[in-house]
């Protein structure tokens, strides 16, 4: 059993994709295991030989999600004309994100709040996830020579952690955009 998607045979990497379809769009408790195995083409058993529970594929559908994310950040980030581009470059990776993979909103908040048991690793992850964001933030403002990395820092991450919610709800037009914008403004006069 193995979750690292690095070593991952095929039958796990087609159980692993098709669980992360129906997880991020149908929701973690609406799956069963019956569901991935009937549309992954395989039994029930090569599932848990390969993830050992549900919940090792849980944390593997969003280990793997979290990780795809972060690349897309740092892509942008990498191909911004400067330090104070890359700050908002964060936001234009977010745009292609929800474009590219979803625009369910965060799966991270939305299975930590699916699996609400303080224990539960999910929780784990969305605050890993948060922080890095976080971190991020703070090491690209430090670079463009903000006045306040940590405390604009949590501005971005809040800003740009509602930009996912509205985008998803739908009830701010352009919020991904607006929230681009916002970070612009708040870059120019750190």
């Amino acid at each position: 059993m193995t979750t690292d998607t690095a070593v991952l045979t095929p039958a796990a990497r087609r159980i692993l994709a098709t669980a992360s379809e129906l997880f991020y769009h149908r929701g973690i408790g609406a799956v069963g295991v019956d569901l991935i195995a009937a549309e992954s083409g395989v039994t029930k058993k090569t599932i848990y030989d390969r993830f050992g529970s549900k919940e090792n594929l849980i944390v593997a559908y969003l280990r793997e999600r979290d990780t795809r994310w972060r690349a897309v950040v740092e892509r942008h980030v990498a191909a911004a004309g400067g330090p104070r581009e890359a700050v908002v470059a964060v936001f234009d990776a977010l745009e292609e994100w929800t474009r590219t993979a979803g625009e369910r909103g965060c799966a991270l908040i939305n299975a930590r709040a699916e699996l609400a048991t303080p224990e539960h690793p999910v929780r784990a992850l969305a605050a890993e996830e948060k922080q890095w964001l976080l971190a991020r933030f703070t090491a690209l403002l430090e670079a463009a020579g903000a006045a306040d990395p940590e405390g604009d820092a949590v501005e971005l991450l809040l800003l740009h952690e509602g930009a996912i919610v509205m985008h998803d709800v739908g009830e701010v037009p352009s919020a991904i955009t607006r929230a681009r914008e916002a970070a612009r403004r708040l870059i120019d006069r750190a």
